[in-house]
């Protein structure tokens, strides 16, 4: 299965996701910020990259920013787990090039199945 880097400032947000991803067979690494979860990317290379939007020292938008510049996580996906819900904000994730957006409060089922569905799809290419 895949190693999933869960970066969220919430330990109960990012127990519950690496307990349900754990169940299913992936391997999780987990961070409470942004800065930290930037640098475990970096060391970890991970298949699959659970973010918070709103985090300490670094956004989820500005980790996944950062990491869609460097070539070696062009196609690494990206899902943004965020409890901002407006439209503009799903907007401004796709566009800083997250693969998908899940909303808290998250059913962790749902979680599970939209991380295996988006693991299942080919990588997301920069044109």
């Amino acid at each position: 299965m895949a190693n999933i880097l869960i970066v969220d400032d919430e330990q109960e947000i990012r127990e519950l996701a690496a307990f349900k991803l754990g169940r299913s067979g992936h391997t999780t690494h987990t961070e409470a910020d942004g800065d930290a979860g930037l640098a475990a990317a970096l060391e970890l290379n991970p298949h699959l990259i659970l973010l918070d939007w709103m985090m300490p020292r670094m956004t989820g938008i500005e980790v996944c920013m950062a990491l869609r510049a460097s070539s070696t996580f062009a196609g690494t996906p990206i899902i943004l787990l965020t409890a901002r819900a407006q439209e503009s904000d799903v907007q401004r994730g796709f566009a800083a090039g997250v693969n998908d957006y899940v909303l808290k409060p998250f059913s962790p089922r749902e979680l599970v199945a939209r991380v295996e569905a988006t693991l299942g799809r080919p990588p997301l290419v920069a044109l």
